[in-house]
């Protein structure tokens, strides 16, 4: 079975999300809000922070479910 993977970017960056293999531990969303808003229906909002504070939050998602790409 091929693993789902869905893709946020812009020009700067690209942010991979593996729902399957997402704990749900919160981490992104508590401490990137204006990213990371599962209210919203494209829940991740790369245009909200910089590449760089995307991808420091991104580095603390203990599933490793979040990952980033720099462009």
């Amino acid at each position: 079975m091929e693993e789902k993977i869905i893709k946020y970017e812009n020009g700067d960056i690209e942010v991979l999300w593996r729902p399957e293999k997402c704990i749900h531990s919160g981490i992104c969303v508590k401490g990137l809000r204006s990213v990371f808003d599962p209210a919203r229906k494209k829940w991740v909002d790369v245009n909200a922070a910089t590449f760089a504070e995307i991808a420091a939050q991104i580095d603390k998602c203990p599933s490793k479910a979040l990952q980033y790409i720099l462009k």
